[in-house]
């Protein structure tokens, strides 16, 4: 199995990386854990006060549950990933049954911010992206499909999103192997990804068939 984790700020192009390396795949063959998923139950919060929750802070994130799927899926097992509600700010009922697969994607603006979620990646990679162009995306994106205005994505960006990727998201970009400047538009570092990871998965193929040749040769006895 083949562990990929992306991180990047947000607005930064990471779910179109994500999108164009399934599409360039077999079917089936990849796995997409979304970081966003994985956000703490707020229901025990008042829901006044659900606004100011802070959704960059690393604290937000539900590390242990995240690393535990994921080595769940690692040793073959199926898992139940969470679902999550940005309308309510809380972890809902419905969950999404997920079995394992060759390659499996950790997404996210924190991906690479935990140390033993790093350590069960076989490759780390960053998503670039200027600030201009990141902020427009997430006007778009919050006031359609988060229900915010666009004055609301403004002081979040200026009191949260700013703050936190500078503090906590960037200096995650020293981790990475692998770093994509102009997001989802640099055709040619996502050619070298999926390169990458066809390649693993042709190694993989290759190794299963040379053990499971070498079982039956060790299992079969000879009639002469």
């Amino acid at each position: 199995m083949l562990i990929i984790g992306i991180a990047g700020g947000t607005g930064s192009g990471k779910t179109t990386v994500v999108q164009k390396i399934i599409e360039s795949l077999p079917p089936g063959e990849v796995v997409l854990l979304p970081q966003d998923s994985y956000y703490k139950d707020s229901s025990h919060v008042p829901v006044e006060e659900r606004q100011f929750i802070n959704f960059d802070h690393p604290d937000a994130f539900d590390w242990a549950l995240l690393s535990k799927q994921l080595n769940m899926l690692k040793e073959g097992k199926s898992i139940e990933q969470p679902t999550y509600s940005y309308i309510t700010c809380t972890r809902q009922p419905e969950t999404i049954h997920i079995e394992p697969r060759d390659v499996v994607i950790v997404e996210g603006i924190l991906a690479l911010c935990d140390p033993k979620l790093r350590s069960q990646m076989n490759l780390k990679v960053f998503v670039d992206a200027d600030p201009d162009e990141r902020l427009i995306r997430v006007i778009s994106r919050d006031v359609v499909e988060r229900g915010r205005t666009a004055e609301m994505v403004m002081e979040r960006y200026t009191h949260v999103l700013k703050p936190m990727h500078l503090q906590f998201i960037e200096p995650t970009k020293r981790y990475a192997d692998l770093i994509v400047p102009q997001g989802g538009n640099n055709k040619v570092a996502i050619d070298i990804l999926t390169m990458y990871i066809e390649k693993n998965l042709k190694n993989s193929t290759k190794n299963k068939f040379c053990y499971a040749v070498h079982s039956i040769g060790k299992n079969t006895v000879s009639r002469y």
